[in-house]
C-alpha cells in the first residue's frame, strides 16, 4: 500500500471512530491516538521524507489536507461534547448567597508596626520619619561613630557614593530630630534599614527597626528599663520574660542588648536578642548642639520582624519575605 492510501485509510480510521465517541474521556483517546505528539498524523508526516522527491509536492498537499480533515472532526466532537455538557448542567440558582469576594489585608509587618506605634503613641511618642539614603554625618559622624569604627567599613554597608549610603540604623533619624528643634524630645521612628549581613532563620540584608529617643531633664537608665519592659509587656502579654545585657555602643553610654525569651513549638526556649539600647552619649547630645550637662536621654533601637516572630511564633525570618500567600493568610 502506497504513502497516499496510507493517508486515506488513516482518514477513513477517524471518520469511523469519531461516530463512536461517546464521552470526554473517548474524545481525549481519539486525539492522542491521531493529533497526539506521537499520533498517527505525526508518524505519517514524518514518513513524508521517504516519498520521491518529485511526488513530495502532491504527497505533502495531501497529507496536510488529511490532517486538517481529522482535525475538524476532533473539533466537531468536541463543540458537539461541549454543549450537550452545558445543556445537562444545572441551572444556576440566583437565590443563593453569593460567594464572598477575596479582601485583601496588610502583611503581618505592616501589622505590627501599626500595633507598635500605636502603644508607643499611648506612652506618650510621637512618631518622626526620616530618608533611607543617609550622609554620613547624620549615619556615622552625630552618632559619634568615628572614621576608624569598623561599623563604617564598606563591607559592613550600602555605600551609594563614598558619602552617601542606605541607611544601617533609625537612629538617624535621632540626629535629625535633635537638629530641628531643642528638648525635650519624645519620638519614636520605624523603618527599613540596610546591611549586608548573611541571610539565615534570624537575619536579612534588609529589615525593619523601630526607634526610640527620649531627652529631657534628670532622665536616667531607670527611665529606658521601665519604659521597654512595659512596652514588652504591653505588646507581648504580662508573662513576657527579658532581660538586659551589657552591651557597647559608640552613640550611647552605658549601651544594653535587650533579648526576649522565645518559645518555640517543640517546646524549645531561646533567648533572641530584640535591638540594643542605652543612655544617649554625651558627644551625641554635643554634636546636634544639646547642653550635656542639662540634658540626658535614652534611646533604643528594636527589630520589628523579632518582634513579628516572638509574638506569632514564626520560626524563619524568611518567611516573611516569601510572599507565599499560605503563610499571609494566617495573620
Amino acid at each position: 500500500m502506497g504513502y497516499a492510501e496510507d493517508l486515506q485509510e488513516l482518514k477513513t480510521q477517524a471518520e469511523s471512530l469519531i461516530a463512536q465517541v461517546a464521552d470526554s474521556e473517548q474524545l481525549e483517546q481519539f486525539r492522542i491516538r491521531f493529533l497526539g505528539a506521537k499520533g498517527a498524523l505525526k508518524e505519517a508526516m514524518t514518513r513524508l521524507r521517504e516519498v520521491p522527491r518529485d511526488q513530495k509536492p502532491a504527497m505533502g498537499k495531501l497529507a496536510n489536507e488529511i490532517k486538517n480533515a481529522v482535525q475538524a472532526l476532533y473539533d466537531q466532537a468536541a463543540a458537539t461534547a461541549g454543549a450537550s455538557a452545558a445543556a445537562t448542567a444545572p441551572a444556576t440558582d440566583v437565590t443563593l448567597p453569593g460567594d464572598r469576594p477575596v479582601i485583601g489585608r496588610p502583611h503581618i509587618l505592616t501589622q505590627t508596626i501599626n500595633e507598635v506605634t500605636e502603644v508607643f503613641a499611648r506612652m506618650g511618642f510621637d512618631v518622626a520619619y526620616g530618608p533611607e539614603v543617609e550622609d554620613e554625618w547624620h549615619n556615622f559622624i552625630a552618632l559619634n561613630i568615628p572614621a576608624s569604627h569598623p561599623a563604617r567599613d564598606p563591607l559592613e554597608n550600602f555605600y551609594i557614593t563614598p558619602e552617601m549610603l542606605l541607611r544601617s540604623q533609625t537612629s538617624t533619624i535621632q540626629t535629625r530630630v535633635m537638629t530641628a528643634g531643642g528638648p525635650p524630645v519624645r519620638v519614636i521612628a520605624v523603618g527599613r534599614v540596610y546591611r549586608p549581613d548573611t541571610v539565615d532563620a534570624t537575619h536579612g540584608f534588609m529589615f525593619h527597626q523601630v526607634e526610640g529617643l527620649y531627652v529631657d531633664r534628670g532622665v536616667t537608665m531607670a527611665d529606658l528599663k521601665t519604659c521597654l519592659d512595659q512596652f514588652c509587656k504591653a505588646y507581648f502579654g504580662p508573662d513576657v520574660q527579658t532581660r538586659f545585657r551589657p552591651s557597647f555602643f559608640p552613640f550611647t553610654e552605658p549601651s544594653a542588648e535587650v533579648d526576649l525569651l522565645f518559645h518555640r513549638d517543640d517546646g524549645s526556649t531561646e533567648w533572641i536578642e530584640m535591638g540594643g539600647c542605652g543612655m544617649v552619649d554625651p558627644n551625641v547630645l554635643e554634636a546636634v548642639e544639646y547642653d550635656s550637662e542639662e540634658y540626658t536621654g535614652f534611646a533604643f533601637g528594636l527589630g520589628i520582624e523579632r518582634m513579628a516572630m516572638r509574638k506569632h511564633h514564626i520560626p524563619d525570618i524568611r518567611l516573611l519575605y516569601a510572599n507565599d500567600v499560605r503563610f499571609l493568610k494566617q495573620f
